[in-house]
């Protein structure tokens, strides 16, 4: 169990309309698709397709969405030994994309705020877990299972998304912090420092990762900066590129890659997953074909 996903899991609904609707108005679309979600799962799902043996733990409702929810990790093979069955509505997000392939999304949480780090047992947070962390589930629970896998030597990746509070002492006990500019900017706002790489990295004493887009990401570690461009690819949809960008990243850490060869592969998955509508995460052999 290499990767280890504690997160949101979703079931999407995904409308392609010509433009996104402004405040008060309604825009339609000729229909809409139904799609596995979340950004726990589809990172988890990003991890497995790029050939990481991958677990998830987190939580659904006993309702018809979780079937929707959870088919993606079914499809990739994740494990789901530990996830939980709650009395709360699955979660589910409504994305708009428009033609240029920018997006709106609103969320519900549902089950998302039951999901607890005791779901995740001491043993499997050891030296040869990659844990991977978002900002979907309860900050507290996030916290919690992160200075757990500290204390067993866990290697840890929290992805600071949507923006939002998280537990000072647990910041600072991450490996890797990856967030994109706006999450970035947030971040420094709080502390006072750049947005960059290597402020967040001087502020917080741990490694930072920022995705920039069209230009590239940038990272900042002990070791020293880090850069990677951009693979240019003609976007339709936006949606779950950075959950690809983090899964693959995790992915290819775990299997040894040093980090500047993580980060090319993952901006290469990125990549591919805006070509595609919804959170739609590519397979090993495709991103290793963009890689040439």
């Amino acid at each position: 169990m290499p990767v280890l996903v504690f997160g949101s899991v979703n079931a999407d609904l995904v409308f392609a309309l010509p433009v996104l609707p402004a405040p008060g108005e309604t825009v339609l679309a000729p229909g809409y698709a139904t799609l596995p979600g979340g950004k726990g799962a589809n990172q988890a799902v990003a991890a497995a397709q790029d050939g990481a043996p991958t677990a998830f733990a987190g939580a659904v409702g006993d309702d018809a969405l979780a079937e929707v929810a959870l088919r993606g990790l079914r499809e990739a093979g994740v494990e789901l030994g530990r996830l939980a069955w709650v009395p709360e509505p699955t979660g589910c997000a409504a994305i708009a994309v428009d033609r240029a392939g920018r997006n709106l999304i609103l969320g519900g949480s549902g089950a998302n705020q039951s999901a607890r780090a005791a779901q995740v047992e001491d043993a499997a947070l050891n030296p040869d877990t990659v844990l991977v962390l978002q900002r979907e589930v309860p900050a507290a629970e996030n916290a919690a299972l992160i200075l757990r896998a500290r204390a067993r030597g866990a290697r840890i990746l929290l992805n600071l998304a949507p923006a939002g509070e998280v537990a000072p002492e647990a910041l600072r006990a991450l490996d890797l912090l990856v967030a994109n500019e706006h999450e970035a900017a947030w971040l420094a706002g709080q502390l006072g420092c750049g947005a960059d790489a290597a402020s967040l990295h001087r502020a917080l004493g741990v490694g930072v990762a920022v995705t920039l887009g069209e230009a590239g990401a940038a990272a900042a570690t002990a070791a020293g900066p880090l850069r990677v461009p951009a693979f240019p690819v003609r976007a339709v949809d936006t949606t779950g590129a950075g959950d690809a960008w983090c899964g693959v990243l995790a992915a290819a850490l775990d299997r040894g890659l040093p980090l500047d060869a993580a980060m090319r592969r993952a901006s290469a998955a990125a990549a591919i997953a805006c070509t595609r509508p919804g959170a739609t995460m590519p397979r090993a052999a495709e991103t290793a074909a963009l890689l040439g």
